[in-house]
């Protein structure tokens, strides 16, 4: 079937599949046959509803064939109105319970008062962020300074067929005042002259492109034009443009209080609340959830949160009589390529909320070109939002519609084998990320240290949840070789909430190969988690103890040596400093005997730390310089990237004991050493602690200003790990001490 076949076109398809005369279809239907004639030759263009629901019936058509008669039987109604004769481009009724979008109505009204020439404004969004509703809001605000006329005109950008522009030039000059036969050949000339001399706002509703909208825009003069339309249209020059978003949570609540005002809701705050999260902001969801209730008194507003909380039905509930967001969304979809679509539905096999190009590739099985000519497209169209750092993410809604299109249109061994190659695409990537970090792994990574750092923490939903489903998959090996992977970037992010559960799938997977060495390595690293994020020494405790069971019949020298270094850890925390030096000083000699130097520098560290609580500033201080001594000791085995993030670390240390022991201004010297290499290597708990330090002994030192300033910058680094009270402490001594 043709793609912009007409209503008339397509019933008299249908009449003849069915092998029905016209007589026989109006007996059938009881709509009369010379009704059904002027139909099928295109006089009457949009029956009634209820006459084309009697056509289908009586067609016996299937649901998408009756949704296609439907929707062109509606956009015949809407050409016709826009375009008979009487009440030529007249602007539509403005809705009474329209809300927000302030700074949207002052951005329009700034056209009146533009400077520049082009007086043309375009608002760009995707389907249901109510663009037309806000440009005929801002029309009729606007038309106290348009003197000669507000026109619209609606140009069916997502129809089959488009206004093509002579067809709206016709109404638009006959609405300026000139007769059929007053209109030339180029009826563009005469349309921009008599504009020329009149003060008039032309609202061009849902454009479909440039070349469409171009020779409708003013030119010269005092009219200007308001145009909307799902596409960006990238390839018009001089215009405002404005890209609309979706309400945000409080407007979005008042618009469903609005639309339900003729029933009390005053016990209804906080199921209106979760009504307005489900619809994501969606202005044309959200006319359609309170439609919804506004005629069905006998629900309530908790009663549809409910059905809309499961997603598989969402969609579907939000439909009232023929309003739907799917079918909103669907004349966006039947505008994209094929290939396009295929990578779009297929992107909602992506976990997390948001990804890049190449995780778009995977997914589509596509090349990196081609999936950013599909991502451009699909934001050009509204289906995706972009960013400035190059990711793309789904609106809730739009991705849902994407899930029910894949669900559609791919088989269940399709959707297996597009979920099976992407899972192992992303856990891929982590595990060469994680890769980079690891001493003995380094060189296998293709990723710099940056790449892989930021690749890892802006895809952490996206890899954590393929590791999830490896997990749930079996896929044992996978799990293992990830969770062993972020051994050492789990230092670099402390106090992420994930580690936890990485690194008990990792030791899950471990004791599912049957490997009691690589299952002590992660469980070794739980109690790391309970040390450091968690700050649970006895938990840790309890870890170390199990990880000391499992490696020591094997006899994994590394593992029983990163136990007891784990467990000093947590002895330390506990106060029983003289276990904790104990623990740590066997883990340093077997560590040294294994020949692994990064460990045994930690070691070092950990027995300074020992020291340190003590009160034996001295001997820590000479410990801590040993310390860094092996770091700077480019003969000393230890890993260069290794070395580079324990640099910092020792010299905040170094700085700390100087302080203790009187030396303040050494010990500012070392500690904003450390804090800036800290802040360059994103160590945010370290460089958290010592800036709290550095703060106290400027204080000391008389530099108020100064320590105003790093306990300002303490408090933001502890809020950025979530710790809470020791950000408003800081943020109160900042205070304390800024002019």
């Amino acid at each position: 079937m043709a793609a912009s076949a007409s209503f008339g076109q397509v019933l008299r398809l249908h009449r003849h599949t069915a092998r029905l005369t016209l007589e026989q279809l109006a007996e059938a239907s009881g709509v009369s046959a010379r009704t059904l004639s002027d139909m099928e030759r295109g006089r009457s263009k949009g029956p009634r509803h209820r006459t084309v629901t009697a056509l289908a019936d009586a067609l016996g058509l299937a649901e998408a064939d009756r949704e296609q008669l439907v929707e062109l039987a509606r956009e015949g109604r809407l050409r016709d109105h826009w375009t008979r004769p009487t009440g030529l481009c007249e602007l539509p009724k403005a809705v009474d319970d329209f809300t927000g979008r302030a700074a949207e109505l002052a951005w329009t009204r700034e056209l009146v008062h533009a400077g520049d020439a082009s007086g043309v404004a375009l608002i760009t969004g995707s389907a249901g962020l109510g663009k037309t509703t806000l440009a005929v809001r801002a029309a009729h605000t606007l038309r106290p300074d348009f003197p000669d006329g507000v026109f619209f005109l609606d140009l069916f950008g997502m129809s089959a067929r488009p206004l093509p522009v002579e067809e709206a030039l016709g109404p638009l000059l006959r609405a300026l005042g000139s007769a059929d036969q007053q209109i030339p050949g180029d009826a563009a000339s005469l349309y921009r002259s008599l504009l020329r001399d009149k003060r008039v706002l032309v609202v061009l509703d849902n454009a479909a492109s440039e070349e469409q909208v171009r020779p409708l825009l003013p030119g010269s003069g005092a009219s200007k034009a308001l145009v909307t339309s799902r596409r960006l249209l990238a390839g018009l020059e001089g215009v405002r443009r404005l890209g609309l978003g979706p309400l945000p949570l409080l407007e979005a609540t008042e618009l469903l209080t609005g639309i339900l005002k003729d029933r009390d809701t005053s016990d209804e705050g906080s199921a209106l609340w979760q009504l307005a999260q489900l619809c994501g902001g969606l202005p044309l969801a959200l006319r359609i959830a309170g439609n919804r209730l506004v005629s069905r008194p006998g629900w309530d507003a908790a009663d549809l949160a409910a059905r809309l909380t499961n997603e598989e039905r969402r969609l579907d509930q939000l439909s009232a009589g023929d309003l739907k967001v799917a079918t909103a969304f669907g004349l966006s979809y039947e505008q994209l390529a094929d290939s396009t679509r295929r990578v779009f539905r297929r992107l909602a096999l992506v976990p997390g909320r948001d990804f890049d190009a190449a995780l778009a590739a995977a997914a589509g099985g596509i090349p990196l070109e081609e999936a950013w000519d599909a991502l451009d497209e699909l934001v050009d169209l509204g289906l995706l939002q972009d960013t400035a750092s190059g990711r793309h993410r789904f609106h809730d809604l739009v991705r849902l519609f994407a899930r029910d299109r894949l669900q559609q249109e791919e088989t269940p061994d399709e959707r297996d084998a597009l979920t099976a190659t992407t899972t192992s695409w992303l856990l891929h990537m982590a595990t060469t990320a994680g890769w980079r970090f690891e001493p003995a792994h380094a060189g296998l990574s293709s990723l710099d240290e940056d790449q892989a750092d930021s690749w890892l923490r802006v895809n952490v939903d996206n890899w954590l949840a393929a590791l999830r489903h490896a997990a749930s998959s079996g896929r044992h090996s996978a799990v293992l070789d990830c969770a062993e992977a972020m051994d050492w970037f789990s230092d670099r992010w402390m106090h992420a909430p994930h580690w936890q559960e990485v690194f008990t799938l990792g030791a899950e997977a471990a004791a599912a190969l049957g490997d009691p060495a690589r299952q002590a390595g992660q469980v070794n690293l739980l109690a790391w988690v309970q040390l450091i994020p968690r700050d649970d020494p006895e938990a840790a405790l309890r870890y170390t103890a199990q990880a000391l069971d499992l490696a020591t019949p094997v006899g994994d020298t590394a593992q029983i040596a990163s136990s007891h270094h784990a467990a000093g850890g947590a002895l330390r925390k506990l106060g029983r400093l003289k276990e904790a030096t104990a623990a740590e000083t066997q883990a340093a000699d077997l560590f040294r005997a294994v020949g692994d130097i990064d460990s045994y520098g930690q070691c070092l560290g950990a027995l300074g730390s020992c020291l340190r609580d003590a009160g034996r500033y001295s001997e820590a201080l000479e410990q801590y310089l040993d310390l860094l001594a092996l770091v700077d000791d480019d003969q000393s085995g230890m890993t260069p990237s290794i070395a580079a993030f324990t640099r910092p670390i020792a010299l905040a240390r170094i700085g700390e004991c100087l302080g203790s022991l009187g030396h303040r201004t050494e010990a500012i010297i070392k500690l904003t050493e450390a804090i800036d290499l800290m802040e360059q290597a994103q160590l945010l708990a370290p460089q958290a602690r010592s800036l709290d330090t550095l703060a106290a002994l400027l204080a000391e030192e008389g530099r108020a200003v100064e320590s105003g300033h790093a306990y300002a910058r303490a408090a933001e680094v502890y809020a950025a790990i979530g710790d809470a009270e020791s950000s408003t402490r800081c943020h109160d001594l900042a205070g304390n001490f800024t002019p």
